[in-house]
Protein backbone atom coordinates (compact mmCIF):
# COMPACT_ATOMS: atom_id res chain seq x y z
CA UNK A 1 0.00 0.00 0.00
CA UNK A 2 1.60 3.04 -1.54
CA UNK A 3 1.65 6.56 1.39
CA UNK A 4 2.66 10.09 1.16
CA UNK A 5 5.05 10.61 3.83
CA UNK A 6 3.69 13.27 6.88
CA UNK A 7 6.94 15.39 6.65
CA UNK A 8 6.21 16.26 2.62
CA UNK A 9 3.58 18.64 3.84
CA UNK A 10 5.32 20.67 6.10
CA UNK A 11 7.08 24.00 5.45
CA UNK A 12 7.26 25.55 2.27
CA UNK A 13 6.27 22.02 0.74
CA UNK A 14 2.56 22.58 2.22
CA UNK A 15 2.58 25.83 0.30
CA UNK A 16 3.27 23.85 -3.35
CA UNK A 17 0.89 21.19 -2.17
CA UNK A 18 -2.13 24.17 -1.61
CA UNK A 19 -1.47 26.09 -5.27
CA UNK A 20 -1.65 22.79 -6.78
CA UNK A 21 -4.98 21.75 -4.25
CA UNK A 22 -6.47 24.98 -5.59
CA UNK A 23 -5.79 25.46 -8.95
CA UNK A 24 -6.95 22.11 -9.50
CA UNK A 25 -4.10 20.32 -11.38
CA UNK A 26 -3.38 17.06 -8.53
CA UNK A 27 -0.60 15.50 -10.71
CA UNK A 28 0.51 18.78 -12.71
CA UNK A 29 3.83 18.62 -10.77
CA UNK A 30 3.61 15.82 -8.21
CA UNK A 31 3.76 11.64 -8.79
CA UNK A 32 2.31 11.54 -5.62
CA UNK A 33 -0.51 13.03 -6.40
CA UNK A 34 -1.30 11.44 -9.25
CA UNK A 35 -0.91 8.05 -7.50
CA UNK A 36 -3.33 8.87 -4.70
CA UNK A 37 -5.67 10.01 -7.07
CA UNK A 38 -5.54 6.84 -9.07
CA UNK A 39 -5.89 5.08 -5.47
CA UNK A 40 -8.76 6.95 -4.80
CA UNK A 41 -10.80 5.63 -8.06
CA UNK A 42 -9.51 2.05 -7.30
CA UNK A 43 -11.09 2.58 -3.73
CA UNK A 44 -13.94 3.94 -4.49
CA UNK A 45 -14.74 0.75 -7.83
CA UNK A 46 -13.70 -1.95 -4.95
CA UNK A 47 -16.09 -0.68 -2.47
CA UNK A 48 -19.40 -0.34 -4.03
CA UNK A 49 -20.43 -3.50 -3.29
CA UNK A 50 -20.23 -2.25 0.75
CA UNK A 51 -23.40 -2.00 2.30
CA UNK A 52 -25.25 0.49 4.36
CA UNK A 53 -24.62 -0.08 8.09
CA UNK A 54 -27.01 1.94 10.75
CA UNK A 55 -24.24 1.32 13.46
CA UNK A 56 -21.81 3.49 11.67
CA UNK A 57 -24.33 6.42 10.76
CA UNK A 58 -22.64 8.48 13.55
CA UNK A 59 -18.82 8.90 12.19
CA UNK A 60 -17.10 11.59 12.37
CA UNK A 61 -15.59 14.96 13.78
CA UNK A 62 -17.27 17.92 13.13
CA UNK A 63 -21.41 16.11 13.35
CA UNK A 64 -25.80 14.04 18.50
CA UNK A 65 -28.72 12.95 19.39
CA UNK A 66 -31.19 13.90 22.40
CA UNK A 67 -29.80 15.51 25.54
CA UNK A 68 -29.61 14.16 29.06
CA UNK A 69 -31.98 16.04 31.65
CA UNK A 70 -30.38 18.53 33.65
CA UNK A 71 -29.29 17.75 38.03
CA UNK A 72 -28.73 18.81 40.54
CA UNK A 73 -25.05 17.84 40.75
CA UNK A 74 -22.72 20.52 40.23
CA UNK A 75 -19.96 19.17 37.82
CA UNK A 76 -18.00 22.28 38.51
CA UNK A 77 -16.57 20.58 41.27
CA UNK A 78 -15.72 17.77 39.41
CA UNK A 79 -14.10 18.81 36.56
CA UNK A 80 -11.46 21.35 37.41
CA UNK A 81 -8.32 22.07 35.62
CA UNK A 82 -5.29 21.07 38.51
CA UNK A 83 -2.94 23.50 39.29
CA UNK A 84 -1.41 21.34 41.85
CA UNK A 85 0.23 18.73 39.02
CA UNK A 86 1.17 21.14 35.95
CA UNK A 87 4.77 21.04 34.85
CA UNK A 88 6.67 23.69 32.83
CA UNK A 89 6.49 24.34 29.23
CA UNK A 90 9.55 22.73 28.21
CA UNK A 91 8.23 19.41 29.12
CA UNK A 92 5.07 19.81 27.45
CA UNK A 93 7.19 20.94 24.54
CA UNK A 94 8.74 17.59 24.36
CA UNK A 95 5.58 16.03 24.30
CA UNK A 96 4.62 17.61 21.74
CA UNK A 97 8.06 17.24 19.91
CA UNK A 98 7.39 13.49 20.65
CA UNK A 99 4.16 13.38 18.93
CA UNK A 100 5.63 14.92 16.40
CA UNK A 101 8.31 12.77 15.32
CA UNK A 102 6.01 9.57 16.10
CA UNK A 103 3.69 11.05 13.11
CA UNK A 104 6.68 11.91 10.80
CA UNK A 105 8.36 8.61 11.76
CA UNK A 106 5.26 6.02 11.52
CA UNK A 107 4.10 7.42 8.24
CA UNK A 108 2.39 3.42 7.62
CA UNK A 109 -0.28 4.20 9.65
CA UNK A 110 -2.92 4.98 7.22
CA UNK A 111 -3.44 5.17 3.35
CA UNK A 112 -2.59 8.40 3.32
CA UNK A 113 0.49 8.38 5.27
CA UNK A 114 -0.16 9.68 8.21
CA UNK A 115 -1.44 9.40 12.06
CA UNK A 116 -2.41 13.03 11.99
CA UNK A 117 -5.90 13.39 10.72
CA UNK A 118 -6.80 9.98 12.82
CA UNK A 119 -5.70 12.16 15.95
CA UNK A 120 -7.82 15.21 15.00
CA UNK A 121 -10.76 12.91 15.08
CA UNK A 122 -9.38 11.49 18.28
CA UNK A 123 -9.26 15.05 19.90
CA UNK A 124 -12.59 16.22 18.39
CA UNK A 125 -14.59 12.90 20.02
CA UNK A 126 -12.91 12.70 23.09
CA UNK A 127 -14.59 16.50 23.88
CA UNK A 128 -17.13 16.35 21.31
CA UNK A 129 -19.54 14.36 23.76
CA UNK A 130 -20.07 17.82 26.40
CA UNK A 131 -23.42 18.67 26.67
CA UNK A 132 -23.90 22.30 28.08
CA UNK A 133 -27.91 21.54 29.45
CA UNK A 134 -26.31 18.53 31.32
CA UNK A 135 -25.07 19.62 35.08
CA UNK A 136 -23.96 16.01 35.72
CA UNK A 137 -20.48 15.13 35.56
CA UNK A 138 -20.83 11.53 35.28
CA UNK A 139 -23.16 12.17 31.95
CA UNK A 140 -22.13 15.38 30.35
CA UNK A 141 -19.21 14.45 28.67
CA UNK A 142 -16.07 16.16 27.60
CA UNK A 143 -12.50 15.82 27.67
CA UNK A 144 -11.49 16.23 31.31
CA UNK A 145 -11.81 12.27 32.38
CA UNK A 146 -10.14 10.91 28.89
CA UNK A 147 -13.30 7.64 29.24
CA UNK A 148 -12.90 6.68 26.10
CA UNK A 149 -10.42 4.35 26.87
CA UNK A 150 -13.16 2.76 28.73
CA UNK A 151 -15.32 -0.23 26.49
CA UNK A 152 -18.78 1.96 26.84
CA UNK A 153 -17.29 4.71 25.29
CA UNK A 154 -14.96 3.55 23.15
CA UNK A 155 -16.80 1.24 21.57
CA UNK A 156 -19.74 4.02 20.68
CA UNK A 157 -19.66 3.19 16.44
CA UNK A 158 -19.39 6.71 16.47
CA UNK A 159 -15.74 6.35 17.81
CA UNK A 160 -14.44 3.20 15.74
CA UNK A 161 -11.00 3.70 14.42
CA UNK A 162 -10.04 5.28 17.19
CA UNK A 163 -9.05 2.87 18.92
CA UNK A 164 -5.52 3.00 16.75
CA UNK A 165 -5.11 6.47 17.36
CA UNK A 166 -5.37 5.94 21.19
CA UNK A 167 -2.94 2.65 20.74
CA UNK A 168 -0.87 4.97 18.32
CA UNK A 169 -0.06 7.40 21.23
CA UNK A 170 0.34 4.71 24.29
CA UNK A 171 3.93 4.78 24.69
CA UNK A 172 4.23 8.56 25.69
CA UNK A 173 1.51 7.58 28.20
CA UNK A 174 4.51 5.17 29.31
CA UNK A 175 7.04 7.56 29.51
CA UNK A 176 4.83 10.68 30.64
CA UNK A 177 3.55 8.76 33.66
CA UNK A 178 2.41 12.26 34.79
CA UNK A 179 0.31 13.20 31.95
CA UNK A 180 -3.26 12.28 31.39
CA UNK A 181 -5.60 10.43 28.68
CA UNK A 182 -7.70 13.72 28.63
CA UNK A 183 -4.47 15.98 28.32
CA UNK A 184 -2.68 13.82 25.87
CA UNK A 185 -5.47 13.53 23.51
CA UNK A 186 -6.00 16.76 23.17
CA UNK A 187 -2.42 18.01 23.01
CA UNK A 188 -2.53 15.21 19.89
CA UNK A 189 -4.73 16.93 18.25
CA UNK A 190 -3.16 20.29 18.30
CA UNK A 191 0.22 18.79 17.60
CA UNK A 192 -1.68 17.67 14.03
CA UNK A 193 -3.25 20.66 13.30
CA UNK A 194 0.26 22.68 13.66
CA UNK A 195 2.42 20.19 11.93
CA UNK A 196 -0.18 19.52 9.17
CA UNK A 197 0.33 23.38 8.11
CA UNK A 198 -2.75 24.61 10.18
CA UNK A 199 -2.80 27.38 12.78
CA UNK A 200 -1.71 27.65 16.18
CA UNK A 201 -3.85 26.36 18.92
CA UNK A 202 -3.56 27.74 22.23
CA UNK A 203 -3.93 24.53 24.75
CA UNK A 204 -4.39 24.12 28.81
CA UNK A 205 -3.16 20.79 30.77
CA UNK A 206 -4.86 20.23 33.46
CA UNK A 207 -7.16 17.11 32.84
CA UNK A 208 -7.02 13.95 35.32
CA UNK A 209 -8.34 10.83 34.37
CA UNK A 210 -11.35 9.32 36.23
CA UNK A 211 -13.27 6.33 36.70
CA UNK A 212 -15.87 4.34 34.48
CA UNK A 213 -18.65 5.41 35.50
CA UNK A 214 -18.00 9.37 33.84
CA UNK A 215 -18.31 8.06 30.58
CA UNK A 216 -20.33 9.83 28.10
CA UNK A 217 -23.45 8.48 27.09
CA UNK A 218 -23.13 6.70 23.54
CA UNK A 219 -25.49 8.63 21.02
CA UNK A 220 -23.27 12.26 22.02
CA UNK A 221 -21.77 12.34 18.70
CA UNK A 222 -22.36 13.61 15.07
CA UNK A 223 -24.39 12.20 12.58
CA UNK A 224 -23.06 12.90 9.47
CA UNK A 225 -26.40 11.62 7.55
CA UNK A 226 -28.20 14.82 8.77
CA UNK A 227 -29.05 18.10 7.88
CA UNK A 228 -28.73 21.92 8.13
CA UNK A 229 -30.95 21.91 11.05
CA UNK A 230 -29.53 18.70 13.04
CA UNK A 231 -26.12 20.29 12.45
CA UNK A 232 -27.20 23.69 14.24
CA UNK A 233 -28.72 21.85 16.74
CA UNK A 234 -26.05 20.05 17.48
CA UNK A 235 -23.02 22.63 17.52
CA UNK A 236 -25.91 24.76 19.98
CA UNK A 237 -25.13 21.81 22.37
CA UNK A 238 -21.92 22.55 22.60
CA UNK A 239 -22.35 26.17 23.03
CA UNK A 240 -20.90 27.24 19.24
CA UNK A 241 -21.93 30.18 16.54
CA UNK A 242 -22.55 29.32 12.85
CA UNK A 243 -19.12 30.77 12.40
CA UNK A 244 -17.46 28.52 15.04
CA UNK A 245 -19.91 25.43 13.34
CA UNK A 246 -18.56 25.59 9.74
CA UNK A 247 -14.78 26.62 11.05
CA UNK A 248 -14.87 23.57 13.31
CA UNK A 249 -16.49 21.23 10.24
CA UNK A 250 -13.38 22.63 7.96
CA UNK A 251 -11.45 20.22 9.80
CA UNK A 252 -12.93 17.86 7.14
CA UNK A 253 -9.91 18.97 4.94
CA UNK A 254 -8.39 16.14 7.00
CA UNK A 255 -8.39 12.27 6.53
CA UNK A 256 -10.79 10.17 4.53
CA UNK A 257 -13.60 8.09 5.44
CA UNK A 258 -13.25 4.27 6.42
CA UNK A 259 -16.32 2.40 5.18
CA UNK A 260 -14.52 -0.24 7.67
CA UNK A 261 -15.11 2.66 10.30
CA UNK A 262 -18.15 5.03 9.32
CA UNK A 263 -19.38 3.10 6.28
CA UNK A 264 -18.83 6.37 4.09
CA UNK A 265 -15.95 6.03 1.74
CA UNK A 266 -13.21 8.72 0.50
CA UNK A 267 -10.93 11.70 1.36
CA UNK A 268 -12.52 15.25 0.92
CA UNK A 269 -10.00 16.54 -1.08
CA UNK A 270 -6.50 15.77 -3.13
CA UNK A 271 -4.07 16.50 0.16
CA UNK A 272 -5.50 15.01 3.24
CA UNK A 273 -3.00 15.61 5.09
CA UNK A 274 -2.36 18.92 4.74
CA UNK A 275 -4.56 21.68 6.93
CA UNK A 276 -5.98 24.38 4.44
CA UNK A 277 -8.83 25.64 3.30
CA UNK A 278 -9.24 22.73 0.42
CA UNK A 279 -12.46 21.28 2.09
CA UNK A 280 -14.50 25.15 1.45
CA UNK A 281 -13.23 25.71 -2.22
CA UNK A 282 -14.10 21.97 -2.72
CA UNK A 283 -17.73 22.27 -1.20
CA UNK A 284 -18.82 25.72 -2.04
CA UNK A 285 -19.99 25.12 -5.25
CA UNK A 286 -23.11 22.22 -4.08
CA UNK A 287 -24.86 20.03 -5.60
CA UNK A 288 -25.37 19.93 -9.66
CA UNK A 289 -24.13 18.91 -13.24
CA UNK A 290 -21.73 21.45 -13.61
CA UNK A 291 -17.69 21.60 -13.35
CA UNK A 292 -16.57 21.24 -9.82
CA UNK A 293 -19.82 20.28 -8.45
CA UNK A 294 -21.70 17.33 -7.06
CA UNK A 295 -23.77 14.36 -7.10
CA UNK A 296 -24.77 11.50 -5.51
CA UNK A 297 -22.62 8.31 -5.52
CA UNK A 298 -24.60 5.48 -6.77
CA UNK A 299 -23.57 2.42 -4.17
CA UNK A 300 -24.42 0.08 -1.77
CA UNK A 301 -23.20 2.15 0.89
CA UNK A 302 -24.77 5.62 2.73
CA UNK A 303 -25.87 8.58 0.97
CA UNK A 304 -22.65 10.82 0.21
CA UNK A 305 -21.53 12.76 -2.40
CA UNK A 306 -19.12 12.77 -5.14
CA UNK A 307 -17.29 15.14 -7.56
CA UNK A 308 -18.32 15.80 -11.09
CA UNK A 309 -14.65 15.88 -11.81
CA UNK A 310 -12.68 13.00 -10.62
CA UNK A 311 -15.67 10.84 -8.69
CA UNK A 312 -12.75 10.35 -5.93
CA UNK A 313 -13.64 12.95 -3.36
CA UNK A 314 -16.57 12.93 -1.18
CA UNK A 315 -19.32 15.01 0.74
CA UNK A 316 -21.17 13.82 3.43
CA UNK A 317 -24.72 15.00 4.04
CA UNK A 318 -24.04 17.19 6.90
CA UNK A 319 -21.51 18.53 4.74
CA UNK A 320 -23.67 19.72 2.30
CA UNK A 321 -26.00 21.08 4.69
CA UNK A 322 -23.34 24.23 5.25
CA UNK A 323 -24.20 24.97 1.27
CA UNK A 324 -27.56 24.38 1.69
CA UNK A 325 -28.60 26.68 4.92
CA UNK A 326 -27.66 30.90 3.20
CA UNK A 327 -26.47 31.69 6.59
CA UNK A 328 -23.65 28.77 6.25
CA UNK A 329 -23.31 29.00 2.59
CA UNK A 330 -22.05 33.34 3.10
CA UNK A 331 -19.66 31.78 5.66
CA UNK A 332 -18.32 28.84 3.89
CA UNK A 333 -17.65 31.56 0.88
CA UNK A 334 -16.13 33.41 3.19
CA UNK A 335 -13.65 30.56 4.11
CA UNK A 336 -13.13 29.41 0.94
CA UNK A 337 -11.96 33.19 -0.23
CA UNK A 338 -9.78 33.51 2.49
CA UNK A 339 -7.15 30.93 3.85
CA UNK A 340 -6.51 33.08 6.58
CA UNK A 341 -10.09 33.73 7.75
CA UNK A 342 -10.62 30.11 8.43
CA UNK A 343 -7.74 29.81 10.39
CA UNK A 344 -8.59 32.75 12.51
CA UNK A 345 -11.75 31.20 13.31
CA UNK A 346 -11.02 28.04 13.55
CA UNK A 347 -8.03 28.35 16.33
CA UNK A 348 -9.79 29.84 19.15
CA UNK A 349 -12.76 27.07 18.16
CA UNK A 350 -10.86 24.44 18.47
CA UNK A 351 -9.74 25.26 21.46
CA UNK A 352 -12.71 25.96 22.81
CA UNK A 353 -13.86 22.46 21.86
CA UNK A 354 -11.18 20.97 23.44
CA UNK A 355 -12.19 22.45 26.63
CA UNK A 356 -15.86 22.35 26.89
CA UNK A 357 -17.26 21.34 30.58
CA UNK A 358 -13.65 22.45 32.43
CA UNK A 359 -13.21 24.65 34.50
CA UNK A 360 -9.93 26.63 34.10
CA UNK A 361 -9.06 28.41 37.59
CA UNK A 362 -7.92 32.26 35.87
CA UNK A 363 -4.07 30.88 36.76
CA UNK A 364 -4.65 28.44 34.05
CA UNK A 365 -1.95 29.84 31.46
CA UNK A 366 -2.27 28.85 27.62
CA UNK A 367 0.04 27.52 25.92
CA UNK A 368 1.67 27.85 22.08
CA UNK A 369 3.81 25.33 21.22
CA UNK A 370 6.48 25.61 18.37
CA UNK A 371 5.88 23.54 15.67
CA UNK A 372 9.43 20.70 14.54
CA UNK A 373 10.39 23.30 11.81
CA UNK A 374 10.82 26.03 13.67
CA UNK A 375 12.73 24.39 15.83
CA UNK A 376 14.95 23.27 12.99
Amino acid sequence: MSSIAFHTFRGSRAKMATALLLTGAVGAGSYHYEKKRRQFNNRNNNNNNNKNNKNFAKALFGFSTGTAAATLTDESKVKVATLSDIHSFKEYQQVYNDIAKKIEDEDDFDVDGSAGPNLVRLAWHSAGTYDKYDKNPHTNGGSYGGTMRFSKEGGDGANNGLAKGREFLEPLLKKYTWLSHGDLWTLAGVVAIQEMGGPKIKWRPGRKDLSEEYQAPNGKLPDAAQGPDYVRKFFNRLDFTDREMVALIGAHTLGRCHVTSSGYDGPWDFAPTMFDNGFFTQLQKGVGSGEGQWHLRKWDGPEQYEDNNSNSLMMLPADMALVQDPKFKKIVDEFAASQEAFFNEFAPAFQKLLESGIHFPKESKELVFRTLDEQS
